[in-house]
């Protein structure tokens, strides 16, 4: 068994299968439908409101954080590219693990994309939902019932809060959203002894996008474009109508709280780009996927940086970076400048942006089971595909099921618990790949290649002067004690660098790499303990199932 889990599937042989598979997709996307899905993915609620945060935290500095974080992605993103002009199927990072690392790591890497895209869709769902009631009430003064719009658990952990805290005669503590909370528990109404309290709008989003995927990609992509070219507009907007109340004073000091304040936002600016990969889950409905994939990545990530950077530098430059810690940062400097027209707008496009950030997760999770279930991994019914939509029916229907029933019960906080790690281990995975094939000399047969740049003595070079200008600056010892989790970091950087000097690894995929796991030891051990559960369920599925249904499978002897 420890030979057959780690059996790789040969390029050849994964485009025979997809081109040869009954179960086929309809080939209509073109470069703009692809690079517009990119776009769909990465402007999601991040532009309307974790960039306001991480200006509160960097100031106009954080304009060049996000110039920092995408040259940080476009290390995987160029990783990415390669592979989809290599092997151009539906599966992502899942097909191209099969290929480099084996079975096992597809099947896990296939596992974490799971957790991905599912769970991150219900982060969006719950997302979508808080927009889209503030929507209601502050642009149509339509006020739609709040215990309608929560999950149970956290409007009743806030009841007994606020109950504790009278009792204990300590309300002054307590935030006013947790009063708000509570009444809403309070007022909330009753069947039997349960409470009737749940996120309707975060399930009829995702039902109707469910249903708008299942009908087909033509369809999804008409209306991912429309959605673009609205946001985009309006982004737009923002920006030309922003630039004649930007204050230069309002930029001084550029890095208030010097690079340690930018830095406190690195994470949550990195997820605000996370996306592009989910365009290598339409490989298979591609007009052109070797030519279109790798271009649609890297233009996507391009526009996408120019618009972070131009925003955050408008919004700071507006006002003060100290007022912009609020969860609607490009709302709220319209207001502050009573320019309520605006703000209206903005408000009605957040809603848009954040319902083509779903559309776009949403339509990934089902090509990856698709392909998960024609290695045998997954049953057949996953891959089944229907007559008539030229969809995987099945698998997009468990898609919304997935996703809808959770975010009508859960909290944001539980989801956020159990995304990031998986990302990451998977970009990682998929960098690494690069350096595999470049080792087989298997990236001959990529129409599109990393640039190659010998890190021979790079990788180590810079080792020794990061390792040299931690131990000045802070001691290792106290760097450690503080994140221990940084220890797998420095471990993988000097396992590389002597790699690297051994057989001359390329700079661009290590790069990517050790970007990707930095920010993956960033994260707290909630996340980390979260995946490896996950995981571990993963495991359980795929010895039970998965390795004896493979087709991959040998004849035992």
């Amino acid at each position: 068994m420890i030979k057959d889990i780690f059996r790789k599937k040969q390029i050849g042989q994964i485009l025979i299968e997809s081109e040869s598979s009954k179960n086929s997709l309809n080939k209509i996307l073109t470069l703009r439908d692809l690079t517009f899905f990119g776009i769909a993915a990465i402007i999601g609620a991040g532009i309307f409101s974790t960039i306001g945060r991480a200006s509160f935290n960097g100031g106009p500095a954080v304009s060049l954080l996000f110039v920092f974080t995408a040259i940080a992605c476009v290390f995987t993103a160029l990783s990415y590219a390669q592979f989809a002009s290599t092997v151009p199927v539906s599966g992502s990072a899942y097909t191209y693990a099969y290929v480099s690392f084996g079975e096992l790591f597809a099947w896990i890497i296939g596992w974490a994309l799971i957790l991905e895209y599912a769970v991150s869709n219900m982060v969006v769902a719950i997302s979508w939902s808080e927009y889209f009631v503030s929507m209601l009430q502050n642009v149509f003064h339509v006020h739609f019932p709040r215990y309608l719009a929560i999950d149970h658990g956290t409007a009743k952990t806030a009841f007994e809060q606020v109950t504790n805290a009278v009792a204990a005669g300590t309300t002054s503590s307590l935030p006013s959203n947790t009063f708000e909370l509570a009444k809403i528990y309070e007022i909330a109404p009753m069947i039997g002894d349960l409470k009737i309290i749940f996120n309707l709008p975060a399930g009829i989003i995702t039902t109707l996008v469910t249903a708008l995927i299942y009908i087909g990609i033509k369809e999804s992509k008409n209306a991912t474009n429309i959605l673009v070219y609205i946001k985009m507009g309006v982004i737009l907007l923002v920006i030309v109508g922003g630039v004649f109340y930007v204050k230069t004073d309002n930029w001084v000091p550029f890095a208030p709280n010097g690079m340690n304040g930018v830095m406190l936002s690195v994470a949550s600016v990195f997820f605000a780009f996370i996306g592009f990969d989910s365009i290598s889950t339409t490989a298979e409905e591609c007009v052109d996927p070797q030519r279109d994939l790798p271009r649609a990545m890297i233009y996507c990530l391009v526009i996408c940086t120019i618009l972070y950077i131009v925003i955050s530098l408008v919004l700071t430059g507006m006002v003060s970076y100290k007022e912009l810690g609020v969860n609607d940062p490009l709302a709220y400097v319209f207001e502050k400048l009573e320019i309520n027209w605006m703000a209206g707008i903005i408000s009605v496009s957040a809603v848009i942006a954040i319902t083509s950030a779903l559309l776009a997760y949403q339509l990934g999770q089902p090509r990856i089971w698709m392909v998960m279930s024609r290695d045998g991994l997954l049953p057949k019914k996953f891959s089944s595909v229907h007559p008539k939509y030229k969809t995987p029916a099945f698998a997009t229907i468990i898609t919304g099921l997935l996703v809808g029933i959770p975010s009508l019960f859960m909290n944001m906080q539980f989801f956020i618990d159990l995304t990031s790690v998986g990302t990451f281990f998977a970009f990682i995975l998929v960098c690494a790949g690069i350096l595999f094939m470049d080792y087989k000399g298997l990236s001959k047969e990529s129409k599109f290649k990393v640039p190659y740049l010998n890190g021979k003595y790079i990788i180590g070079t810079l080792f020794i002067l990061a390792a040299v200008w931690v131990q000045y600056s802070f001691g290792f010892d106290t760097l450690l004690a503080e994140k221990p989790l940084l220890g797998v970091f420095w471990s993988a950087w000097l396992i590389l660098s002597i790699l690297g000097f051994k057989y001359n690894f390329s700079i661009i995929p290590v790069l990517g790499i050790l970007t990707n796991l930095y920010l993956m030891s960033e994260l707290g051990w909630t996340n980390w303990r979260m995946f490896l559960i996950w995981l571990a369920i993963g495991m359980v599925i795929y010895i039970s199932y998965g390795h004896k249904n493979s087709k991959l499978n040998l004849p035992k002897l």
